[in-house]
């Protein structure tokens, strides 16, 4: 098909293509094109419509489609020569119904709105008309003659004016104070002049065209004046009642500072208390029968400041309500002493079965027999009265009438416990018990009196009888079906322990303890009891239940070992030994109790004592490790090295362990024989080669004697047979470090953490080989990938507090404190940040917190004792020393160096504490 017969075929396709365009047609107009320019041309490529053309298309769609359909913004140029089609106008239908229909919508959720609002503001707002409704209503029952008789409204102004100058005449008016301004006035204006100021007799007043205005006042002279005046005056009204005969209503003296201290109320405050007062008013005269409408209205005049007032009502009220005991109390506390005594006096003979009004007429009366008097008089009206004996008894002085007096109150009310009790209490120890047993078979439900009974038994030093006896008191209780809870009786216990009777306190723990618990959880739950009790101070209820939980299962080593560490910590060391004695006894395999009573031995000074107890552990555990290493231990504390030596080689044959190996090879390095040593050391590492401590000590034992290869080879082992031993790992580096191949510390350190990841020791030993070689930036390098592999390190935390200066170190430490859980050693740093800012008992506190957090490690009691050192005092110190020793901790980073080097073998605890307390920084 050729070229030509295409166009042809195009143009029968689009019928458009041979019409003409329209009037304001554009070419690319729609796509933003305003026509273009060359080079060579300024100006558009073809011009737009015409003027002309414009305004004939204006005129076929007319200006009101133009004004209808236009932009309101820019009417002229916006879509000014487009054509108004069929589409158009549905379009713009289409969108006339959405709003209309977008309105309705608003329009009823505004009306929903504006209809509440309006409901509120006329709820709150109630208009006049609407408030007097009602009574509006009521005018139409108004007779004729009712409106004929309504009075006429006069001028009360007149009458008021009138009535006040007759009392003016008669001396009696008003008086107002006047205004310090005008009374300044009228001196000036009524003022004779009789000389001449110095303006005028130099002249220059009469050069002054105007007239001078304005006077000088001295209204502090006016005030003062005044106070002069109304001073005369209330001086002449005393003196004048004074001569008449009458007692003077004025107080010249307190007059002023009355005035000054009162206080005025506000309009709405008075509103306030006038609205209650009708309400009030209308309560109680609608039912004056009703005796708190009475003293609400009296205690709304009290607030009101009027007291006498509140005294006519209350009395109104007491004669409306004679037989309601609160509203003769009321009256009482309105009036004086002396009126109140009358008030109650009329009160007990309306209510003389009322102990509150014969009590409240006690009080009142001064004189101890008058107070008697009354008291007794209450006891013949009300002699069942727990409240009126026990107040009669405690105005006893002499013992004798109190318990004549207890016997006659327990004669009248058999069924008082308390009442029994005290009468127990003043009595004998004989007739104390026959009082009980009386008791008993009057209150035979009673625990009270049982419990009264077991310490009345206790006090007498018949301490075998109390558990018999409190043990016939459940028994008896339960059969007379008083059921009682564990938790009961157990308060009852740490009641006693508290009023001072630990025996009886025992004695119901031991009753009661079976109680609600099941066979299977005894011993767990009484181990929880004890640690309870222990937690809440009640040390003897916590020993029995200790004893009683031995008593159940004596064969318990778990048990055994509890009630040690309460002995230990809470006991003194006779009862321990006791404790521990009885517990090999019934637990002759376990070994713990046979090293802690001869270890308390030991502490006690009983040397051959503590060689006893191990002689008799040897018999029943003859292969025990621990006890042949606490019988080497004891021989060479107390200087028999010969006998130690030979209890180690018979351990070796006997037991055969790798710690009686390494105990041995200690001993002889202790001795001073470091080839032996080592000897020992290699017959020990063919049997255990995998015991690390056994390579660490035969590499220390090179490192003495400067044979860093044999050091160097004993470590290389080491590391080969446990490569998991950091401590190896540490040694084996700080040795290359030594020698001064500090490349080769690095190369170990990198090595062991790959066999050992995530080790925070061996990133703190990385740390510190870079802080050492004195390269602080490779440090700070070193702790960021190591925070990266233990985010909550407390170790590197502590590091990162440190490398920060000094304005980053608090920023610092917040931060340590949250992400490594609270780390004993962050909370150190923390301390020691205070301590540095001289916050002494912030850092005192911090650091206290840090050693109770891990009381086994040194450093940290070092840091405290060096902190007390400077800013405490000496019992402070004192008390630092004796903690740590109690504590005897093992563990930190300079504290095993010191306490294993051999220049320290044997110091005591406090002795390592005062050497690592010198060299921490």
């Amino acid at each position: 098909m050729s070229l030509r017969a295409g166009l042809n075929q195009n143009k029968d396709k689009y019928a458009f293509l041979h019409l003409a365009a329209p009037a304001s047609y554009v070419a690319g107009l729609g796509r933003g094109a305003s026509g273009f320019t060359t080079r060579s041309d300024i100006g558009p490529a073809r011009e737009g419509p015409s003027a002309e053309a414009i305004a004939e298309a204006k005129a076929k769609r007319g200006e009101e489609e133009e004004e209808a359909f236009g932009d309101p913004d820019d009417e002229s140029n916006l879509f000014a020569g487009t054509v108004y089609e069929a589409d158009d106008a549905e379009a713009d239908a289409i969108w006339d119904s959405v709003e209309s229909h977008m309105e309705g919508r608003r329009k009823a959720r505004r009306e929903a709105i504006e209809a509440e609002e309006l409901a509120k503001e006329r709820a709150t707002n109630v208009k006049l008309d609407v408030k007097f409704a009602d009574l509006k209503r009521g005018l139409s029952d108004v007779t004729d003659n009712e409106w004929e008789n309504l009075p006429e409204v006069g001028d009360l102004t007149r009458r008021r004016r009138k009535a006040n100058l007759r009392m003016a005449e008669n001396g009696n008016g008003k008086s107002y104070a006047v205004s310090d301004t005008i009374l300044a006035g009228a001196v000036a204006q009524n003022a004779t002049v009789n000389e001449l100021d110095e303006k005028q007799m130099s002249g220059e007043g009469f050069n002054t065209p105007a007239l001078i205005q304005g006077t000088e006042t001295d209204l502090v002279g006016i005030g003062q004046a005044r106070d002069r005046v109304l001073s005369l005056q209330l001086d002449q009204a005393s003196k004048d009642a004074s001569a008449s005969g009458l007692s003077s209503t004025v107080d010249p003296r307190g007059y002023m500072t009355a005035l000054n201290s009162q206080v005025l109320q506000s309009d709405a405050q008075i509103g306030d208390i006038k609205r209650a007062r009708q309400l009030l008013d209308s309560v109680i005269k609608s039912n004056p029968k009703h005796a708190p409408g009475w003293i609400a209205a009296a205690s709304l005049e009290v607030h009101a400041k009027k007291m006498v007032a509140a005294r006519r009502i209350i009395a109104q009220g007491c004669e409306q309500c004679p037989k309601n005991e609160d509203i003769w109390f009321h009256a009482a506390e309105l009036n004086t002493p002396e009126n109140a005594k009358v008030i109650l006096a009329k009160a007990v003979q309306h209510l003389p079965q009322s102990v509150k009004i014969w009590l409240k007429a006690s009080d009142l009366e001064i004189d101890v027999k008058a107070k008697k008097r009354v008291l007794r008089k209450a006891l013949e009206y009300i002699p069942n009265s727990v409240k009126l004996w026990k107040e009669v008894v405690n105005l006893e002085d002499d013992p004798d009438d109190a318990r004549i007096l207890l016997g006659r109150a327990v004669e009248v009310i058999p069924q008082s416990v308390e009442l029994w009790l005290t009468l127990a209490r003043l009595e004998t120890p004989e007739n104390a018990q026959k009082v009980l047993n009386r008791a008993h078979k009057m209150i035979p439900t009673s625990h009270e009196i049982w419990i009264a009974g077991g310490r009345l038994r206790e006090q007498d030093g018949s301490k075998e009888t109390v558990d018999k006896l409190i043990a016939l008191a459940v028994k008896s209780l339960t059969k007379h079906n008083v059921i009682m809870t564990r938790e009961q009786w157990m308060k009852e216990a740490e009641k006693c322990e508290t009023e001072g009777s630990p025996a009886t306190a025992q004695a119901i723990l031991k009753a009661t303890l079976h109680l609600d618990v099941e066979e299977e959880d005894r011993q767990a739950v009484w181990l929880d009891d004890a640690e309870s009790a222990t937690g809440r101070g009640f040390i003897e209820c916590a020993r029995g239940i200790y004893a009683y939980t031995i008593q159940v299962f004596p064969t318990k080593k778990a048990v055994w070992r509890a009630a040690a560490d309460f002995e230990k910590e809470h006991g003194t060391p006779e009862a321990l030994q006791e404790l521990l004695a009885k517990a090999v006894e019934y637990c002759p395999r376990a070994e713990v109790l046979w090293l802690m009573a001869a270890k308390e031995k030991w502490l006690a000074g009983d040397i051959g004592g503590a060689r006893d107890v191990l002689t008799r552990a040897f018999e029943q555990n003859p292969d025990s490790e621990s006890i042949w290493l606490a019988a080497a231990k004891l021989a060479a504390e107390t200087g028999q090295m010969e006998a130690a030596m030979q209890v180690l080689e018979k351990a070796r044959t006997e037991a055969d362990t790798d710690r009686i190996w390494m105990k041995s090879a200690h001993l002889l390095r202790q001795l001073g024989k470091p080839d032996e040593a080592i000897k020992t050391l290699d017959e020990a590492i063919v049997k255990f080669s995998h015991f690390d401590k056994l390579y660490m000590m035969k590499g220390q034992i090179n490192e003495d004697k400067d044979n860093i290869p044999g050091a160097r080879e004993a470590y290389s082992k080491g590391v080969k047979a446990c490569p998991k031993s950091i401590p190896l790992w540490i040694l084996s580096s700080r040795l290359e470090e030594k020698a001064g191949i500090t490349i080769k510390a690095r190369a170990l350190l990198e090595k062991a953490r790959m066999q050992n990841p995530k080790s925070e020791e061996l990133w703190a030993e990385s740390i510190k080989v870079e802080e050492r070689a004195g390269s602080a930036g490779q440090a700070k390098t070193m702790l960021a990938r190591a925070q990266q592999d233990c985010p909550v390190s407390g170790i590197l935390w502590n590091m990162a507090i440190w490398m920060e200066p000094g304005s980053g170190r608090k920023g610092k430490s917040v931060d340590a404190i949250k992400k490594s859980s609270e780390h004993p050693i962050v909370i150190c740093a923390i301390g020691r940040l205070f301590w540095a800012e001289r916050k002494i008992e912030k850092a005192r506190l911090w650091l206290g917190r840090a050693v109770n957090a891990d009381k086994d490690n040194g450093d940290l009691w070092a840091w405290w004792l060096k902190f007390e050192r400077q800013h405490g005092e000496k019992e402070r110190q004192d008390e630092v020393i004796t903690k740590c020793a109690a504590a005897e901790p093992k563990h930190g980073q300079l504290w095993p160096s010191i306490s294993k080097d051999m220049k320290n073998v044997g110091k005591t605890t406090t002795e390592i504490l005062e050497l690592v307390t010198s060299e921490i920084r």
